[in-house]
């Protein structure tokens, strides 16, 4: 995979720099086929009060971020697909909060949410093997973050994975 950068400014590269960060030189694909279970050994064996409670008001469960995690495949692999077939086209940013919040978070089980990022997972890492060099500069036109190619884009959210790894130990690190 060609590594690419967003034509991001401000602060809001400096949020995507950050996010970096959390995958350092690993490499975007390994770290997605890793993730599901990655996530399975992290929530192993922690109780329903683990799972739901609140790292602080206002902030996410355990649960909340494996909730977010699977509908943040789902719509990066719509993304995946745009920028594949489409020339340019517009990406949405979504509103992570509302859709934590919104999406039925205290009817969805753990399992049911492991579940369902892995399946979406395993369908996108599918897609992404089949990627040509050509086609890992593709890009589309993100509303808050501008021109941003499938390289970057895959740079991005496998940063974000490792991320949310980290914050669900920081949860049970606050939970003693």
């Amino acid at each position: 995979m060609t590594d690419t950068n967003t034509s991001s400014s401000g602060a809001n590269s400096d949020a995507i720099e950050n996010l970096l960060a959390y995958l350092g030189n690993r490499d975007p694909i390994d770290t997605f086929a890793e993730t599901p279970d990655a996530l399975r050994t992290a929530t192993s064996g922690l109780s329903e009060g683990q799972l739901r409670t609140l790292e602080a008001p206002g902030k996410w469960s355990i649960l909340n971020v494996v909730q977010h995690l699977g509908h943040t495949e789902l719509a990066i692999g719509l993304r995946y697909r745009m920028v594949l077939s489409e020339d340019a086209p517009p990406i949405q940013a979504i509103d992570q909060d509302h859709w934590v919040s919104a999406l039925f978070p205290d009817d969805v089980s753990l399992e049911e949410s492991l579940e369902d990022f892995s399946g979406l997972r395993a369908i996108n890492l599918r897609l992404l093997r089949r990627v040509t060099a050509a086609q890992w500069q593709r890009y589309g036109i993100h509303n808050e973050r501008g021109e941003e190619t499938l390289g970057a884009m895959v740079r991005l959210y496998a940063a974000h994975d490792r991320y949310h790894l980290h914050q669900i130990q920081r949860i049970l690190d606050a939970q003693g």
